[in-house]
């Protein structure tokens, strides 16, 4: 009988056992595996590699056969960890199978068709987060204009509220995002009219946020018309003198002709280019909701005003809103750094610095898992993997074109020698230099060369957030060097490349963009059409649907944007 703690899992030396083992021919134990639900599954994938190359149900398969006709082993326990297994593992299965699909599968190939129906109750209770994700309604976007519309109207009459409860608030931007709108506004010093004393600025609060919901409420159950109008910049000028709104002059500024206000029946405006509902009516107020207050610099600029922002959400119905609230419960079940914590993955040391991340052991060995994965597709895809250092020449970054487009992002240089050094924010100078280090022949081409580059990039404290907004990263970075005519093709095996990875990791759903050259960019027009030509070429033969981002493009080049959709709908660009 071989004992088992919760902490082994499935050790190295037992699948080492159980691959040596020559069962009689026609023998068949019934077999059990005493662990814990996470270490049993979490034994199946540290150990893929030791125990089988290949992974997926086929392994699986013969790994849990082979425990259940391991004769010399006498084991009886539940049948608990099998389940656990065969479930965590065919999870990693190709294809549109379903886990559950997946595991019935495993265990019916491995022996166990007698336990699919107690597997299939198992399933039901210890995997509810799975079943709900399944159950995830598809939310509209801001594609939908009348969506768009009802959260633009719902931000200026927020705004119009804040106002009503708070004269001293002067406002700024209040665009729409991707859930719902924010909202930016500036509370200055007051004065008490009675004493003179100063009066701190105001800080929002939750009870401030509810009163400006309920007025909110009111506004739009006043049903106020909401019209367009054209003014002159000068009108346009004196009115916001009139009312003492500094930041709107700014915005004024930089503003083209025609310069159009929207207002709130006879008592609010601002300026906007709309769109707009037709009446503040036609809000649906329960489908709105006042989210949180943040900090944000006007123009982003920390030497400017602080001001306070109002995220919301707003949603055409109110189920929506339910249904989004539920996402939101989701996500912070999912929430990396929480898990990272609870899971000692990874950690953010601030005695380092912010931003800068730590794995830790079992981090460690995941990242390598993923890493592996990575290395072995690129190397099947015909790409070298290669190294280059983290630090160099600041002549190289200016060469490059990164210093005079990318400067803001950029690190300060370090002196060596008497010579500026830049550690790196990106690898593609790096590359260039190997490519031309030798004369090449067209024959050569073309040349493929992948790397998981370390690059650091300066970002303020207030944006940092876990490892989704960071100073120092790896990133997966890959460079072609190919003849003109080959170009299509190869941005044909790098969509190929994406699909085959994202689709891996359960990314099956996203949406396409098409990024073009942005007003500062290098290169000749007969370039940048060329390469545009090819992404589009190379779209249209993957059969793969897209819209079009004018400008959208790197400061070197257009490019294609993935903006990837997770398990409970979340959706975040590539």
């Amino acid at each position: 009988t071989h004992q088992f703690h919760p902490s082994d899992a499935l050790d190295h030396s037992f699948l080492r056992m159980i691959q040596q083992s020559k069962p009689k021919s026609g023998t068949s134990y019934p077999c059990t595996l005493s662990f814990t639900r996470n270490r049993c599954s979490s034994g199946f994938l540290q150990h893929r590699k030791a125990a089988q190359p290949s992974f997926g149900i086929d392994w699986a398969t013969r790994h849990i056969a082979a425990i259940s006709r391991y004769k010399s082993m006498k084991l009886s326990v539940s049948m608990f960890a099998v389940f656990c297994s065969a479930a965590r593992v065919a999870a990693f299965a190709p294809g549109a199978m379903t886990r559950t699909a997946a595991s019935s599968s495993v265990l019916a190939n491995a022996g166990f068709q007698a336990a699919k129906p107690v597997m299939t109750r198992w399933m039901a209770t210890v995997a509810p987060e799975a079943e709900a994700v399944d159950e995830v309604i598809e939310l509209p976007t801001n594609e939908d204009d009348d969506l768009l519309r009802i959260r633009h109207s719902s931000a200026h009459v927020m705004a119009m509220a804040v106002q009503k409860i708070f004269p001293e608030a002067q406002v700024t931007i209040g665009p729409w995002i991707d859930n719902g709108f924010y909202y930016d506004f500036y509370f200055p010093e007051t004065t008490d009219p009675d004493t003179g004393d100063k009066i701190e600025a105001r800080k929002l609060s939750d009870a401030d946020l509810k009163k400006i919901k309920k007025e909110m409420d009111k506004i739009i159950s006043k049903g106020y018309p909401i019209t367009r109008e054209e003014v002159s910049r000068e009108e346009a000028e004196r009115r916001i003198k009139e009312i003492n709104e500094p930041f709107k002059m700014e915005i004024l500024e930089g503003l083209q002709e025609p310069i159009t206000i929207y207002h709130i029946g006879d008592e609010w405006w601002d300026l906007c280019a709309g769109p707009h509902v037709e009446s503040t009516n036609k809000i649906p107020r329960k489908a709105v909701q006042l989210q949180s207050v943040a900090g944000a610099y006007w123009r982003g600029d920390e030497n400017r005003e602080m001001l306070q922002r109002i995220y919301a959400t707003a949603w055409k119905e109110p189920d929506q809103l339910k249904q989004y609230k539920k996402l939101l419960e989701e996500a912070k079940k999912r929430d990396h750094r929480m898990l990272g914590k609870k899971l000692d993955l990874f950690s953010i040391q601030e005695d380092a610095g912010g931003g800068l991340v730590f794995w830790h052991p079992k981090g460690s060995k995941v990242r390598k898992m993923i890493e592996d994965f990575w290395k072995d597709a690129h190397e099947d895809g015909g790409y070298d993997v290669v190294y280059t250092p983290h630090i160099a020449n600041l002549n190289l970054w200016k060469t490059s074109g990164h210093f005079d487009f990318y400067r803001s992002d950029m690190f300060d240089q370090m002196d060596v020698e008497n010579e500026a050094y830049q550690i790196k924010p990106m690898n593609c100078p790096f590359h260039c230099l190997m490519y031309k280090d030798e004369l090449r022949s067209y024959r050569d081409l073309p040349i493929r060369w992948a790397e998981l580059g370390t690059v650091y990039r300066y970002e303020r404290s207030g944006t940092l957030h876990g490892l989704m907004r960071v100073r120092g990263f790896t990133q997966d970075d890959a460079h072609i060097y190919c003849l003109p005519e080959q170009l299509e093709d190869e941005i044909i095996g790098v969509l190929d490349l994406t699909e085959k990875i994202l689709t891996r990791f359960g990314f099956d759903k996203y949406d396409i963009m098409l990024s073009t050259r942005p007003e500062k960019a290098v290169g000749s027009d007969e370039i940048w059409e060329a390469a545009t030509t090819a992404l589009e070429g190379a779209l249209k033969r993957k059969g793969w649907e897209y819209a079009v981002d004018e400008g959208g493009g790197a400061f070197y080049g257009p490019k294609i944007d993935l903006k990837i959709r997770d398990a409970i709908g979340r959706n975040s660009f590539l």
